[in-house]
């Protein structure tokens, strides 16, 4: 039969081509079963365009399962270019090698780490069995700045035919090196997506435009803090495809200083004789913009290191323009050969880990110093300006102006052997999982082109990987007399993931969450205990919240140093709590943050992020319930004292004769005015048979209150609104000395008897102040939970930086 020949069926010619065709396509797609079905429907009368139809629905059956059944892998290149930008890249290297069904792993090596100088880290890579896709030679040396362009133009002629032969859906890029802006500009020429890691951040130096350049080449952004988010949004990139997931290596810092051979890993590499945090690590770079200033810095370092004469690791600085000289400057002054010093190309990351974790400092300007650091606590003192413009915790002490060798030896001093609070500022160990979900969400569909977004950046709306606005949030804690008190507090009403809306309130700031209450044990290590058995249960709830917790802030009774977290001395109703340190088991346990402070203080803190005290400059708080206490803010500061027993208000004493106070005084206003006072006068007239009036429902089996002696006198009982009157001219007169002392433009009255003192106290006031504070505002307090609120705003307010 030859294609010229013809077959004519149920009166349609077809040629004999089509025929086969036609048959082979039933053959291929219909079972024995359903030709012996169609064969034996003998009163059907097939055409052969019925039967070509079938074959043809058939087939498109077969593609659509074959496309539900396994869609195509993503294919993901990795490019590395050094030992830093490998600690962040691998954590998503392993996660992606684990996910073989979803993702094929192409890795590229470039850069320092095919150097001997620099310690051939390539290996590590090998050691890590990442097969190595390409490796290309792209150093220039001569560690100046024409060296760094002449290796950025060698790897933009290098990595086109990578590239081309990879053919990658998607290419990862790290950070703010010259080597990932080649990397990058080379992808964005060649059509190939870029999603570019730790984008939006700030350090200071020439990194922060090559970090934002390769951030407008990148089609997808996955930042580490709320911060460089926002930055991103500022520089006009697309909201949808940022992704605020943390930085990667904190997926393994927040476990792996805990593994139980870091004092081997100690010994190893400073010797046997060097114990934990007995020791500091050194690492300083060039920054390329002045160089010769980097040198100097780096020279007084070294000498202050020497004078400090403590065991330091000392690592080689990066292959940035300066570095050759700042190598010459170490081996000039022996640092090789000293006994104290241990000079080192590379260390493995997990080693070098435990190396910081358990430091007594870490010294230079290292993004490591400012970022992975703070996981630990670890002390770390900034030199210069490399880094002065990221986000860092409360364990960085800046020196910018190292001008002198005293200079930098003082901040050692001030810093080495010292602890301070986890902080969890660049991620929470969950960085992995967020990335590899927001891979899957790229639709290699859309069109490859970027789009710029130009919004009016004020209350920016973040996105996380499924799409649900995460509101900055803190946990408090309230440790009162009867109750201990835990609420996740946010700053925003959260994100409705169900209808996509946020909530009709209008108050969307200082909204509390969720609020857990428990009696407060009478032992330390209960207390203690319980704490953080209901901060995890918050921090648990939170996550379904969409709840971002920031950090951690406690509401204590008594005095209170804040800047260590510790309770001095506390009141006689909360037993076991007179110096302690409740910071550091709590941020220990919960790897957050924690502040501290007295409850009154944080009534004012309340008052001065979401009350009556927003945007004054000066005022007083004063809260009324079983005891008196209080804070004053003056130029926007909380005020302290030397120490830390400012704002005792409660002590002020307003009579030499008057009832003994629980402080062991007499004639305090807390004496007078407090709900024990008014408790221990309102038993005396029970007792005494004068406080019962007509109206009251007062039982012999309850014991009498302050609220009894209230009604009492709101009855016409004499005796009673007798009582209130001299509690009410006690606080009247403390309030009074206090406008004299201070001078606030505003008093604010807090707690459960403030409504009942407010008129008492303008009375006061009028008859008793000057005429020039006569006319401060009187107001009471509309927080439902002022303790809580001030504990929150502790850790959605506090400064991160320091400076030296």
């Amino acid at each position: 039969m030859n294609r010229e020949s013809y077959l004519f069926v149920n009166g349609e010619t077809l040629s004999a081509i089509e025929l086969l065709s036609t048959f082979r396509c039933l053959v291929k797609h219909f079972t024995i079963d359903q030709f012996r079905d169609w064969n034996s429907d003998v009163d059907r009368t097939w055409t052969v365009q019925e039967l070509y139809y079938l074959s043809m629905q058939r087939e498109r059956e077969r593609v659509e399962k074959m496309e539900n059944n396994g869609k195509r892998k993503l294919k993901v290149c990795v490019a590395t270019c050094n030992r830093a930008d490998y600690s962040k890249l691998a954590p998503i290297m392993f996660g992606i090698k684990a996910n073989p069904e979803v993702f094929e792993l192409e890795v590229v090596v470039l850069g320092s780490h095919l150097i001997d100088d620099y310690g051939n880290t390539f290996r590590m890579i090998e050691q890590d069995e990442f097969d190595i896709g390409s490796k290309l030679h792209t150093i220039v040396r001569g560690e100046d700045e024409a060296a760094m362009v002449e290796s950025v133009g060698l790897a933009l002629v290098k990595l086109p035919d990578v590239l081309q032969r990879l053919s990658p859906d998607v290419l990862i890029v790290h950070g703010d090196r010259f080597d990932a802006l080649a990397l990058a500009t080379a992808a964005a020429l060649m059509n190939i997506r870029i999603l570019h890691l730790e984008g939006g951040e700030v350090s200071g130096t020439i990194d922060d435009s090559i970090r934002h350049a390769i951030s407008k080449l990148a089609h997808y952004h996955a930042c580490c803090t709320r911060s460089a988010e926002r930055h991103l949004i500022a520089m006009c990139e697309d909201h949808s495809r940022i992704l605020l997931a943390g930085c990667p290596s904190y997926d393994k810092l927040l476990t792996a200083h805990q593994r139980d051979d870091h004092a081997d890993i100690i010994k190893a590499w400073l010797g046997d004789c060097v114990k934990e945090q007995d020791y500091i690590v050194a690492l300083q770079h060039p920054v390329t913009t002045d160089i010769k200033n980097s040198i100097k810095i780096y020279d007084l370092m070294l000498d202050a290191l020497i004078s400090f004469n403590k065991k330091t690791l000392v690592l080689f600085p990066n292959i940035d323009a300066g570095s050759k000289e700042m190598v010459r400057v170490m081996r000039k002054k022996g640092i090789e050969q000293h006994p104290n010093f241990r000079a080192v190309k590379h260390v493995p990351f997990e080693q070098f880990i435990q190396l910081v974790a358990h430091a007594g400092c870490m010294i230079g300007n290292s993004s490591c110093g400012v970022r992975e650091a703070g996981a630990f606590g670890t002390p770390v003192i900034n030199l210069g300006t490399r880094q002065t413009g990221r986000e860092t915790g409360e364990n960085v002490l800046h020196v910018r102006d190292a001008d002198t060798q005293n200079k930098i030896y003082h901040a050692l001093d001030l810093q080495f052997g010292k602890r301070y609070p986890c902080s969890k500022i660049y991620g929470d160990g969950n960085a992995v999982p967020r990335i590899l979900k927001f891979l899957q969400s790229i639709n290699l569909d859309e069109p490859l082109q970027k789009t710029f977004c130009f919004p009016t950046v004020k209350d920016c709306i973040s996105q996380d990987i499924d799409h649900i606005l995460e509101t900055q949030s803190a946990l408090a804690v309230d440790l009162g007399g009867t109750n201990l008190r835990v609420a996740i507090i946010s700053m925003k009403v959260p994100y409705n993931s169900i209808t996509g809306n946020t909530s009709s309130q209008t108050h969307c700031q200082g909204k509390i969450v969720k609020k857990y209450t428990k009696s407060n044990p009478k032992t330390y290590e209960e207390r203690i205990d319980l704490i953080l058995q209901m901060c995890n249960e918050a921090l648990k709830d939170a996550v379904h919240l969409n709840c971002r917790v920031l950090g951690v802030g406690v509401s204590t009774g008594g005095r209170v140093n804040p800047q260590e977290g510790v309770v001095l001395h506390s009141t006689k109703l909360i037993q076991e709590w007179s110096s302690v340190d409740i910071r550091t088991p709590v941020s220990n346990a919960l790897h957050l943050p924690v502040w501290v402070d007295n409850d009154g203080n944080c009534a004012a803190l309340a008052e001065r992020k979401f009350g009556h005290g927003k945007g004054v400059e000066n005022f007083v708080t004063i809260i009324t319930g079983t005891g008196i206490g209080g804070g004053v803010v003056q130029h926007n500061e909380l005020i302290h004292g030397s120490t830390f027993c400012a704002a005792e208000l409660g002590h002020i004493m307003v009579s030499l004769d008057g009832p003994e106070c629980m402080c062991g005084s007499r004639g305090c206003i807390e004496a007078y005015a407090s709900g024990i006072a008014l408790q221990r006068e309102a038993k005396r007239l029970n007792d005494e048979e004068l406080l019962f009036t007509e109206g009251m429902t007062l039982k012999k089996e309850d014991p009498v209150s302050a609220i009894d002696l209230i009604n009492a006198a709101r009855l016409g009982n004499s005796k009673a609104d007798a009582v209130l009157r001299t509690a009410g001219m006690a606080l009247g007169v403390g309030i009074t000395n206090i406008l004299h002392m201070v001078n606030p433009s505003m008093v604010i009255l807090s707690g459960v008897l403030a409504s009942f003192y407010e008129h008492p106290v303008r009375q006061v006031i009028s008859q008793r102040a000057l005429t020039s504070a006569k006319d401060i505002q009187v107001l009471t307090s509309d927080l439902e939970e002022p303790a809580l609120l001030g504990a929150a705003s502790m850790v959605l307010d506090y400064a991160t930086r320091r400076t030296f």
